[in-house]
Order: structure tokens, then sequence, then C-alpha cells
């Protein structure tokens, strides 16, 4: 059943790594560096600034300690199961890569993918009070930047798939936990106003 099902990845990474074009290479490479994203990523912790104030800080270290564990936990997966990537595998031909990218060795499952899964429901669950078109944009952007992994044929689907997996799970667990905790400290009367009920 497992090398039923790992034949259709590979099978389904030639099919969707096949279908590139010269024109889409270097956007697909640059699309998936993390540099890239930094004027998004600024203009994302505005957005917090403008609707949490003092309290983005709180967010941030949300986000830090989420991101952390899902690039630790695919890394776990990495080095435990040592699946080979794409570019790394003896048994695929014809394999498209850009600018000689082959990746790490090993490539189950895509930290990339968690990644972002993870941070876009993150924000999503905090801040969609306030921004109604953040979901599309957000799971789009996750979307086109895990799919890069695989046009670059540095992960299989199934790569992904579970990195998305993994990404949505932390972003709900992290999501909810945080909103909880604003929630709760929002609660917190000031110290003056407690002052002043407690003469009342």
């Amino acid at each position: 059943m497992i090398e039923y099902l790992v034949n259709i990845d590979k099978s389904l990474f030639l099919f969707l790594n096949g279908c590139h074009a010269w024109w889409l290479d270097q956007p697909m490479f640059w699309i998936s560096k993390t540099m890239v994203w930094i004027p998004l990523y600024l203009l994302l912790l505005w957005l917090l600034i403008r609707k949490f104030g003092w309290k983005t800080l709180w967010i941030l270290l949300f986000v830090v300690v989420m991101i952390t564990v899902s690039d630790q936990l695919a890394n776990v997966f990495k080095t435990g199961i040592q699946r080979l990537r794409p570019s790394h595998d003896p048994s695929l031909c014809c394999v498209h890569s850009v600018n000689g990218y082959k990746g790490g060795t090993f490539g189950f499952y895509s930290s990339h993918a968690s990644n972002t899964f993870a941070l876009a429901v993150f924000l999503v669950l905090v801040m969609r009070k306030y921004y109604r078109y953040l979901l599309p944009f957000m799971i789009g952007w996750a979307v086109l930047l895990s799919y890069s992994r695989i046009y670059l044929g540095v992960h299989f689907p199934g790569d992904i798939l579970t990195g998305m997996t993994a990404g949505i799970l932390l972003g709900f667990l992290f999501g909810y936990a945080c909103r909880y905790f604003l929630a709760k400290i929002s609660s917190v009367p000031k110290k003056g106003k407690a002052d002043q009920s407690a003469i009342r």
C-alpha cells in the first residue's frame, strides 16, 4: 500500500514538475525565497499594530514559537524518515530544476509548506474580524509558495500536502491559543479603574 502511494506521488510530481515554462523559472525561484516576502511581512506587521497596538508584541511571540515548532518538527521528520527529495532521487529522470537549486538531501515533509500555512491560518484566526479579504489572500499566498517547491523539483506533492496539514493544525492550535490569551488580557481591568470600582 505504501509503495503504491509512493508511486502515485512520484507520478503526480513528474506531471506537475513537467508543467514548466522558461518564463516561469525565475519567478518561481524567487517566490520560494523567504527574503522576497519581507515587504509582505512588514505590511502584515503594520496591520497588526494598527489594530492591536502594544498587544502585537504578544502576537509576535506566539508567531515566533509557532514557526519554531513548525520548522523543527519538519526537520525531525526529515532526519527520521529520510525520504530523498526528487532532486536527489536516482530513480527519477528529467526532474526540472532552476539555477542548479536542489535543496537538502531529505524532503519529507516540507517545512516551507508547514511554516507558510501555519502563519496563514494563524493570522486569519487573529485578524479576520478586521480584514475580510485576508483569508483568500493568505491561503493563496501559502498555496503559491508551496507549489513553487514542486516546480523547483525539491518536493513531492506528498511532502507538500503533509506540510500543509501540519501547518494548518499548528496554525489553528496557536491561533486559538493567541485569541484566548488576548481576550484574557483585554478583560483584566486597569488598576485605576479597579480602584474606582472598589470606591464606588
